[in-house]
């Protein structure tokens, strides 16, 4: 319940934030601040007060960051040093950048699920499961830990090697990953209990016709369909403790390596959705064939081209990405992002319309610490690639629809403490994979003239 009230304040607050923002207040101020008092009322400490220093020094490093560029521009056309200027903007570059991380430990922490957080009571034999899995844990001892997993975990089958851990580790593990990964956080994700996701996807419908009065119509042509198939690999981290650490009773070892396996398995993970070549791993959404979007054809990604060879087009930088916006059909464009990591969004805030008055990236806390440009949410992924000669570093898509993420359920666990003395190794393995499912649902900008 709890939790509950907490994350519908959280996300009230985080809109009304946003509008205050803009200049348009949905409700006076002081029903803001009151609304943060509520969780600590509940006996909840709120990250609303975080979350309001956060945009509030997001809008001032944006306002100093405008008024630095226009002094760049206009060193520019008079032609004299802009060393010192360029120092500061990237001094704020860099600001925008620790506020985004801040973000993410934010949110870290708000997803961080308790011992209780499913709400539901645990059962006794979830209870005594945990306390031998906690006895295996420290002490090696695994007498009737089998039995007791299937007892509380009501599975009969068994896994590859190890142990499953208890859910309450699976959960942060599970957690810790759209925090780190924004195609994770973003993309279609399902659980499977087999070997392979498989799915029909229609490539084609079916068109309308006229038929004359008395004529025959003729015969209709039927909806074609692609059958897409992922399959999910073998993933391992594996943190080593000091068995002196296993014999502390105040370490709470449970939280500690489900915090590092998580964050390891995202980190990975995260890397293979974006570049991934599909060889023993996931495949990301630059490791297909890539080809002009004028011969784009199902199983490859259509791409716009720059202008300009590892760089923005130098007159009108803007324009190929309006291209790259209307490449992408417009039943797709409601929930599509710009995707690209921390460097080219750097350079993207720097662009102004044509007129040279407005600047078309905007700070929208309602739209992640991204921001907006030309209108669409941007979304920070460092796994791609910076820019360079024919790089793909900017992506447009609609991640529900274009990418989905396969895990297989259950996240296993092998204690090894004889091959290193003095430490025990914990060898955590989960399987899970990751492919474009609908091809129409990403374009990419190439940094290149062709």
């Amino acid at each position: 319940m709890k939790n509950g009230i907490k994350f519908a304040l959280f996300a009230a607050l985080a809109v009304a934030c946003a509008f205050a923002f803009a200049g348009h207040p949905l409700v006076d101020p002081s029903v803001i601040a009151g609304l943060g008092m509520i969780p600590m009322a509940i006996g909840e400490v709120s990250p609303v007060s975080e979350i309001k220093s956060m945009i509030e020094a997001q809008g001032k490093t944006w306002d100093a960051y405008k008024e630095a560029n226009d002094a760049r521009l206009k060193a520019i056309e008079a032609k004299t040093s802009t060393a010192d200027i360029d120092a500061k903007l990237q001094k704020m570059n860099d600001e925008f950048v620790e506020q985004q991380k801040t973000m993410r430990e934010i949110e870290k922490r708000v997803n961080r699920p308790g011992a209780g957080a499913s709400g539901d009571a645990p059962t006794q034999e979830r209870i005594e499961h945990r306390k031998a899995f906690n006895l295996f844990m420290r002490k090696g001892h695994a007498d009737g830990l089998v039995d007791l997993q299937r007892k509380a975990m009501q599975s009969g089958s068994d896994p590859d090697g190890g142990y499953l851990v208890i859910p309450e580790m699976d959960n942060v593990i599970d957690r810790i990953a759209p925090t780190i990964s924004a195609m994770y956080r973003l993309a279609n994700v399902v659980t499977i209990g087999t070997a392979k996701y498989e799915k029909l996807v229609k490539k084609s419908g079916m068109a309308m016709r006229r038929v004359a009065d008395g004529a025959t119509g003729g015969e209709t042509t039927e909806p074609t369909y692609a059958k897409i198939g992922i399959e999910v690999f073998t993933a391992e981290v594996e943190p080593w403790v000091y068995n002196e650490t296993l014999q502390d009773a105040f370490i709470d070892l449970e939280a500690d390596l489900a915090d590092e396996a998580g964050i390891g398995f995202a980190e990975g993970a995260g890397a293979e959705f974006i570049t991934g070549n599909g060889v023993g791993k996931a495949r990301g959404i630059t490791g297909y064939s890539n080809v002009a979007n004028s011969a784009y054809a199902w199983g490859s990604v259509g791409y716009i081209v720059s202008g300009k060879s590892a760089a923005f087009a130098s007159v009108a930088p803007a324009d190929k990405v309006v291209s790259l916006q209307h490449a992408l059909k417009s039943q797709y464009r409601t929930g599509a992002v710009f995707m690209t990591n921390d460097a080219t969004l750097g350079v993207m805030r720097q662009i102004k319309d044509g007129s040279g008055s407005y600047y078309l990236w905007q700070p929208d806390p309602s739209a992640g610490f991204g921001g907006r440009f030309l209108g669409s949410p941007v979304e920070v992924d460092d796994n791609f690639a910076d820019i360079a000669a024919a790089s793909y570093s900017l992506a447009y898509l609609n991640p529900k629809r274009a990418y989905t993420i396969v895990n297989r359920a259950g996240t296993t666990l092998i204690r090894d403490d004889i091959t290193a003395k003095g430490t025990t190794k914990f060898n955590f393995r989960r399987r899970f994979g990751g492919g474009i499912t609908n091809f129409e649902a990403v374009k990419l900008l190439k940094f290149a003239t062709s």
